[in-house]
């Protein structure tokens, strides 16, 4: 499997592509990594150095990639967070191009925009994009609960209105619906669940919630999922493998007392996820 992964890289700790691409590597898929900034962190730290890379380099480095011959065997598009209007465009534009190479391609978006405790923490702009133009092109979405009711502009609380939100978001375009980081109201105390969905049902798995903010680890999920459903077709399989990898590597981190993931020493739990929770079908 080939992924032509479109993200942000740091060069200390782990988000975007710096996050995705060895989890993904490490379960042998052949990742193409694009970078849209090259930043010395992430910027949840309030400083970081290094440029944003402009559209039109981030486009050129694309064409280059097209210009070795490579898209036809390129199987998924994935991309993570869209810092403009111009970034959407060239990814847009990538997922088209690579579609008419191979028409069995699939892109696969994680609309990033925020989360329930900071709100939305992208410019205005980019939650309107990814309504309109962007998830509407996408196979696969997989946003966290609160991005869910963003897109679809529901309110997803418990397991009915989350279903319902994620029949509006495969409404808009995509067929294949991850809901990351779900918070119902009347799940047991210190747990969290993750849900996916598509043509065939829909299914949950409910983990021990880790107290800690993990920044990255959304860009693991998706990427994890990602593969392992392009290479299955089987939502709860995929579900569980996800669920089960990116568990343990925030189990790991939270033990390790340190703030940036784990990714390199979690590499086993990727290669051979343990699969130890319950995937439930709830539809």
């Amino acid at each position: 499997m080939k992924i032509l992964s479109i993200q942000s890289a740091v060069a200390y700790g782990h988000v975007g592509n710096s996050a995705a691409v060895f989890p993904l590597q490490r379960i042998c898929v052949e990742v193409l990594p694009v970078y849209t900034v090259t930043f010395s962190n992430h910027t949840g730290y309030g400083a970081w150095r290094g440029p944003l890379i402009s559209p039109d380099d981030v486009r050129d480095v694309i064409i280059g990639i097209e210009e070795r011959g490579v898209f036809g065997e390129i199987d998924v598009v994935l991309s993570g967070y869209q810092g403009s209007d111009g970034i959407g465009d060239v990814i847009l534009d990538a997922v088209a191009r690579v579609k008419s190479a191979n028409p069995d391609a699939v892109y696969a978006c994680d609309p990033v925009m925020g989360n329930a405790k900071s709100g939305c923490f992208v410019a205005p702009a980019i939650p309107v994009l990814l309504r309109e133009r962007v998830v509407p092109n996408a196979d696969i979405v997989t946003p966290n609960q609160f991005e869910l009711g963003f897109l679809t502009e529901t309110e997803p609380t418990d397991l009915d209105s989350t279903l319902a939100s994620v029949d509006a978001a495969r409404a808009m375009g995509p067929s294949t619906v991850l809901v990351t980081s779900v918070e119902r109201p009347d799940r047991p105390e210190g747990t969290i669940e993750m849900l996916a969905a598509d043509a065939e049902g829909a299914w949950i798995v409910q983990t021990p919630h880790i107290p800690m903010k993990a920044n990255g680890s959304g860009d693991v999920t998706a990427a994890l999922f990602t593969a392992h459903y392009r290479a299955t077709g089987d939502a709860a399989s995929a579900l569980s493998k996800t669920v089960s990898s990116v568990f343990d590597l925030l189990q790991l981190t939270y033990e390790s007392g340190q703030r940036e993931l784990q990714l390199v020493e979690a590499q086993e739990f990727y290669a051979h996820p343990r699969e130890q929770f319950a995937v439930t079908r709830v539809r």
